[in-house]
């Protein structure tokens, strides 16, 4: 049963250590990949612009392209002013790496920025009120969208469902014949509740494991 205790914001690793420890017991079919996995990467960002911005370079990236595309990114746009990047040409945009569809995305989340909505403060409301906001830029995305919410805003309980990694990585640890669809992941999500971005972090570094890692063995009492 989901617990109904109110989540704490995740914003140090000890933040994350204590989550992870509440998930395990909450649910002791994830012991012992919690165990492997711990001290789990906090990967949080500040809220705002460039947090947003760099979510979407993020998208259909490894880690390691994502991460070259926006150093590129960062270097061209120095300060990021959501007014200069809302007029840059396409070319300009595009000379980093960034995709056309990116590129319209980048467009999109700096002219809701320059027209006055609130990054910063839109990471400090419940998800359930910054979500619908952050899914009105043309652009972004449920997958977007609940990343900026973990990783910039510090959000404690977000399953991004539709992410191939969560879904395989929980697939993974669940001893699953294959992965879960984003509906059936999102109905198992209530058990995780209310340290949701917790399990999403596990099942995100039990994907990078090695395929013959045992994962789904009963925990040591």
């Amino acid at each position: 049963m989901p617990s109904a205790r109110r989540p704490t914001p995740i914003r140090t690793k000890r933040d994350l250590a204590a989550s992870l420890a509440a998930l395990a017991k909450a649910d002791p079919r994830l012991c012992r990949a919690a165990a492997l996995a711990a001290p789990l990467p906090l990967r949080l960002h500040p809220p705002g612009l460039a947090g947003l911005l760099r979510i979407v370079t993020g998208q259909q990236l490894s880690k390691e392209s994502a991460a070259a595309v926006w150093t590129r990114v960062e270097s061209a746009f120095d300060p990021m002013c959501p007014v200069r990047l809302s007029t840059a040409s396409e070319e300009t945009l595009r000379a980093p790496g960034l995709s056309r569809q990116k590129v319209r995305t980048f467009r999109s989340v700096a002219e809701a920025v320059a027209g006055g909505l609130d990054l910063e403060g839109l990471a400090s409301l419940p998800a359930e009120e910054a979500r619908p906001v952050l899914e009105a830029i043309p652009g972004i995305g449920p997958w977007s969208a609940d990343l900026y919410l973990m990783f910039c805003a510090g959000h404690p309980d977000i399953l991004p469902v539709g992410d191939l990694a969560v879904r395989r990585g929980a697939g993974r640890v669940l001893g699953l014949p294959e992965e879960p669809t984003p509906d059936a992941l999102s109905d198992m999500g209530h058990a995780w509740a209310p340290w949701r971005s917790t399990a999403s972090r596990l099942f995100w570094a039990v994907y990078r494991f090695p395929a013959d890692t045992p994962l789904t063995a009963q925990p040591v009492s």
